[in-house]
Parts: C-alpha cells; sequence; structure tokens
C-alpha cells in the first residue's frame, strides 16, 4: 500500500539513486534496466510489464538482459536501505532517475508497482537486427504507438552497445552520457564512425511513418523530451493501474524535484567540461 510512509522512502531512495547513478556514470544500464523489465508486458494477455521480474535469474540470464546484473546490484544498495519499496518501483524510478541526472526531461512517476517472481519467457524485447515490422510486433504488442517507437528510441542517446552482451559495439553519440536529442542529429547524418547504427536505427529512417517523428526531434529537441517523457511514461506504467492512495506527490514536491533535477543535470555538464578542459 502506497501511504505516506512509503513516500517518503520514494523520495530518500531518488535522491540515493541521483547520488549513486551521478558517481558511477551507470545512467545508461540503470534506464536499460527499468526497460527491459518493463518492456515484457503483453496488452492481450495482461503478462509481463514492470513488476521487478527481471531480478528472477531466471530472466536476467535471458541474452537480451546480458549485462543487467551489475544493475540489479546496483538497485539493491538503494533497496536494502528501503525496504518498503518495491522492486518493480525501485527499477522504474532508477529509469526516470537516470534521464533526469544526465540532462533529460522530467518523467512524472507514481508509485504502487506490485513485485511478481514470475518471468515470462525469453523472446519478448527487441532484437536489434530486425527491421520496422518486428518493431511494431514488439511495441504494439504492448499497446505502444508508432510516436512512442521513435520518442523511445531517442534513449539511444545514451550508452553505448558492447559486443560481448549484444554483438554490436559503439556508442550511438559522440557524448553517451548526456541526454538530448542527439541520437536523431546523427541518424540523419548516415553513416558517421565510429557512432553505431543498427539495423533498428535505419529502420527508423526508412520506414515512412517512423521518418517524419526522427525528422522532427532532430529539429526540434523540446518536441522530443515532451514525447519521450509522455512515452517513457507509459512504458514504465504497462499493466499498472495506480490506486487512489498511489496519487501523485503534491504539485510542490514535483516543482522541487524538477529543480533538483536541473541543478544535477547543470553539475554534470560542468563537471564534463573541466574535465575536458583539464585534459587539453
Amino acid at each position: 500500500m502506497v501511504d505516506a510512509e512509503y513516500l517518503k522512502e520514494i523520495d530518500k531512495a531518488r535522491r540515493d539513486l541521483r547520488a549513486l547513478i551521478s558517481s558511477r556514470n551507470c545512467a545508461p544500464i540503470m534506464l536499460r534496466l527499468a526497460w527491459h523489465d518493463a518492456g515484457t508486458y503483453d496488452a492481450s494477455t495482461k503478462t509481463g510489464g514492470p513488476n521487478g521480474s527481471i531480478r528472477n535469474e531466471e530472466e536476467y540470464t535471458h541474452g537480451a538482459n546480458s549485462g543487467l546484473k551489475k544493475a540489479i546490484d546496483f538497485c539493491e544498495e538503494v533497496k536494502s536501505k528501503y525496504s518498503k519499496i518495491t522492486y518493480a518501483d525501485l527499477y522504474q524510478l532508477a529509469g526516470v532517475v537516470a534521464v533526469e541526472v544526465t540532462g533529460g526531461p522530467t518523467i512524472d512517476f507514481v508509485p504502487g508497482r506490485k513485485d511478481s517472481k514470475i518471468s515470462t519467457r525469453e523472446g519478448r524485447l527487441p532484437d536489434a537486427k530486425q527491421g520496422a515490422p518486428h518493431l511494431r510486433d514488439i511495441f504494439y504488442r504492448m499497446g505502444l504507438s508508432d510516436k512512442d517507437i521513435v520518442a523511445l528510441s531517442g534513449a539511444h542517446t545514451l550508452g553505448r552497445a558492447h559486443p560481448e552482451r549484444s554483438g554490436f559495439d559503439g556508442p550511438w553519440t559522440v557524448e553517451p552520457l548526456k541526454f538530448d536529442n542527439s541520437y536523431f542529429v546523427e541518424l540523419l547524418k548516415g553513416v558517421s564512425e565510429p557512432l553505431l547504427k543498427l539495423p533498428t536505427d535505419n529502420a527508423l529512417l526508412d520506414d515512412p511513418k517512423f521518418r517524419p517523428y526522427v525528422e522532427l526531434y532532430a529539429k526540434d529537441e523540446d518536441a522530443f523530451f515532451k514525447d519521450y517523457a509522455e512515452s517513457h511514461k507509459k512504458l514504465s506504467e504497462l499493466g499498472f493501474i495506480p490506486s487512489s492512495s498511489s496519487s501523485k506527490v503534491n504539485d510542490g514536491t514535483i516543482l522541487a524535484q524538477s529543480a533538483v533535477g536541473v541543478a544535477v543535470a547543470a553539475a554534470v555538464v560542468i563537471l564534463g567540461y573541466l574535465y575536458e578542459a583539464r585534459k587539453k
């Protein structure tokens, strides 16, 4: 049950996640953890989704989840301090914070997800070697749209592919710890070594319904941030119906969280600048 004490723990966990993610530069893998826990949802059978089941060895050893045990262990450091919080909420909160501390949009977070120990069979997550039909099969199964597919793909602005995990190697952008619209900018430039372009990335350019969103987000970062925040929230709440007791934190708290997020993002940018200056 989401009561006042639960909301207090969520607030404290959010602060701890900010510090952990900023200090260890682990935003990309924390965001991937949140996505992969949620991305198993099937709207027709109401199975899978953001229920914390990715902590099960049966699931985190799926090929698509290679390397995510590291993020699960990071989250366990926070979970050990705030036992009331479900794994399902913690993993999605980590994804929200990962976007926030790297300069991305503030994503509305509503707690109250329940944990499950039941894992779905392997094969529900996107395969980077596939094209547009596969992307639609995966995301439509979750109940998401073409706009959601393109907006969520923009999170590849963070992180890089690792050959031991996916068979691919390299970052998608020149600043893989900064959340912005550069994924779409680079996508429209075409081949630009050593940046990565997966078959699923190229599908966004080749498909006539996907491409207009790519072009919009490349020229208008505000439009991308708005749509991304909405799509991320949808993904993080698949199959989750908030109860009246898990109502949103009041507006004042949300404003305070946004202000802190801006301050943290600014600090990350400044530290990065100082680091580059010292290197020169």
